[in-house]
Parts: C-alpha cells; structure tokens; sequence
C-alpha cells in the first residue's frame, strides 16, 4: 500500500532547472491524494499551480542562504522551515518523504526522521558531491542524510559510482533512475518558415544550447570554436537559451571574437518556446566538461531534443553518455577542445544523409527506452520500498 508522502523541492516548476522537471513529471503521474509537494516560491508559482490541479502542492520559502548549520542565518532558517515541516507532517499525516537533495532539503528530512521516525528517499543528481565535499561542515551534514536515508536515487551510473566513491557505505540503497522526457509532448516538426522568421533564424543552420550559464556546460567553447565552423558552414547561428552566472562573461567573449552575427542569447523562454527552439534547429549541443570536480550529472535537455528528432554533441565527461548511443543518435566528445567540437558540429551539419539517419535514431531511441511513462513506474516502485 502506497504511503502518504511528501517531496520537499526547492527546485519545482515554474522554477527552470532539470530536477525540477524530473519530479514534476514523476510526481504529476502519481496519485494527488497520496502524493503532496513542498515547492519553491516563484513569481509564477500560483498561476503554474491553478493551472495544474493534479498537483497537492504547497510553496515554502526554501532558497536559505546558507546550506550550513553553524551560522545563524543557516540555523534560523533550518529551525523555522522544520517547524513549517513538522506541521504539515501532523495536519496530512504523512508518512514518508522525499528529498529533493541532500541539502538543504535531505537534512529537514532527516530531522524529521528523528523526530517523527518517518522514513525517506534522497535524490542526487551528481554536480553536487564535489560541492559538499569541499566543506567539512556541508560534508559531515550530507553524511548524516545520506546514512539516514532508506534509498538514494540517483539519475545515472555515473553519478552512482561518484556516491560510492564519496560515501561508500551507500551503496546497497542506491538505485538508479534516468530522467526521461514526455515523447508524446517533445515531438519533431518540419521545418517551418514562419516559426523560424518569428525565432529571428530565417533560413539560417541554428545550433541550440538549453541550460543555466554555468562553466561546465561549456558555452563558451561552442563559442570559440564558432570561427573554424563558420568557415565550413558561414551562415551559422549558435543560439543560447537560459540565464545564469555566466552570461556577462560569454556576452564579453562574443564581442571579443566579432561574433555578434553568429550567436543568439534567447535567455528565459517558456515550455512552448522551447519547443518550437528545438523542432526548428538542426542541431543540439552541450560542450559540457568537468570543472574541479563540477559534472553534468546526466543531461536530460540532450534527451528532449533526440525526442524532437534532433542529432545531438556532448561532453565525455560526467552521465552524459547515458543520454545517447554515441555514434548513432550523437556525437561524445572532448568538450575542453574547441577544434574538436568544430569538427563534430561541421561533420553532422554538412552531411545531409548522416544527419538524416541519426535524427531518425535519436526519435527512436527516446521513445523506446527514455519515456516518462515507463519511467514512472520504476520510480513508483523504489517509493514503495520506504
């Protein structure tokens, strides 16, 4: 019998991020009555909710400013998010939890175990273990939700064999869930003057890259390497989609290069506007690479656009290779070269049969193996272990 549980995600639709699409599209499939949310605040938050009335779900205030216990601003929030925790407990009679992460929100679970003797899940998603590692304080805290935890679900062999080399005493509660996509929703398209004049593309070859600004996933790598691809394909546009820390840095880069003709910054878009982004392109990129230890844990913007049809590079570093059959639907590569990546990029773009063939592969592929459906039902299966 399925217990009466509570996700506890700071990171929730309308917030981007890829975690928090994995548990909205998890926990959306899964029964309103058992199943309540504790969501991040948003701007949006209350529209996304009305507008989703399969969804129990409540918003807490859970961005805190530090992850840690030892500073006051840390304690307080800690003491009054448990409080707002511990409510919800009594008033639902909830039975199990679920941790979005390890911190801030696995230690509140962990809390509650304490008190409340509820079991509980972790999610890791892999990027942050070296972050914990590095803080002998968020280290210790991370330990404990880790030990205290019944099972870990992680989102791919990589980032399993990363927990067991951090914290091996986990190994038999973990198991692995792949993030997957709605290939019902992501579907491909045919090329559509109108669309790609409104995206400002026009008939252009457009590269797409979808994600926070962040160093590993390598913007600005693609960037650089836009010179040597240019030269084989000169109308290309390399179009970024998200916002992040750094957007000034690659703005900068742009103009350091000239290639203000040849790069998009799109910023924020909406669910439909990603859509459209990524039927019309003819190529996805993510050039990510591994930063002192910071990785792409899986990549699941690389499976929505295969969904769409769509070929795909990557990074040899981190879970990304989890997200392709390299060679067939993608390309995996060393990210840290922008020679390498030119290569790729021009290798898939200038031949039409080849680009023809994986974008078939990489439809397949998703649906048969990487669908939220399926998905669901292997996840369902780990709750019920609690």
């Amino acid at each position: 019998m399925t217990k009466k549980t509570l996700l506890v995600s700071e990171i929730f639709p309308p917030t981007t991020g890829g975690s928090g699409r994995w548990f909205f599209e998890v926990y959306s499939r899964l029964s309103k009555k058992d199943y309540y949310i504790a969501g991040g605040t948003h701007p949006d938050a209350e529209q996304f909710d009305k507008q989703h009335p399969e969804l129990s779900i409540d918003r807490w205030h859970l961005k805190i400013p530090s992850w840690g216990i030892l500073s006051f601003s840390g304690l307080y929030a800690y003491t009054t998010l448990f409080f707002k925790l511990a409510g919800m407990i009594r008033r639902e009679k909830i039975e199990a939890l679920h941790s979005a992460r390890n911190l801030p929100e696995g230690f509140l679970c962990w809390l509650a175990s304490k008190l409340f003797r509820r079991p509980y899940l972790t999610y890791v998603h892999g990027e942050e273990l070296q972050t914990l590692a590095a803080s002998r304080e968020l280290f210790f805290m991370s330990r404990l939700v880790y030990n205290g935890a019944q099972r870990i679900i992680v989102n791919s062999a990589n980032t399993k064999r990363l927990m067991i080399d951090y914290y091996p005493s986990t190994s038999d509660k973990i198991r692995i869930v792949h993030p997957g996509v709605n290939s019902e929703y992501f579907v491909p398209a045919k090329p559509s003057e109108k669309v790609r004049k409104e995206l400002g593309w026009g008939n252009r070859t457009v590269m797409i890259t979808v994600g926070r600004l962040q160093k590993r996933k390598g913007h600005d790598n693609t960037i650089r390497a836009l010179h040597a691809i240019k030269k084989a394909i000169p109308d290309i546009l390399y179009v970024i989609i998200g916002n992040g820390e750094e957007n000034e840095h690659l703005r900068e880069l742009v103009r350091e290069l000239n290639l203000e003709e040849h790069v998009q910054f799109r910023g924020e878009i909406t669910d439909g506007q990603l859509l459209r982004c990524y039927q019309q392109c003819d190529l996805f990129i993510l050039a990510n690479r591994d930063i002192n230890g910071d990785i792409e844990g899986f990549g699941m913007v690389l499976v929505e656009a295969q969904a769409c049809g769509k070929p795909v590079i990557a990074g040899d570093s981190g879970g990304t290779a989890e997200t392709m059959i390299p060679g067939e639907t993608g390309l995996l590569i060393d990210c840290t070269n922008p020679d390498l990546i030119a290569k790729g990029v021009v290798s898939i773009l200038t031949d039409q049969e080849k680009h023809r063939a994986i974008s078939k592969k990489a439809r397949d592929w998703v649906e048969n193996n990487l669908d939220w459906k399926s998905l669901v039902h292997k996840a369902a299966a780990i709750f019920d272990e609690l």
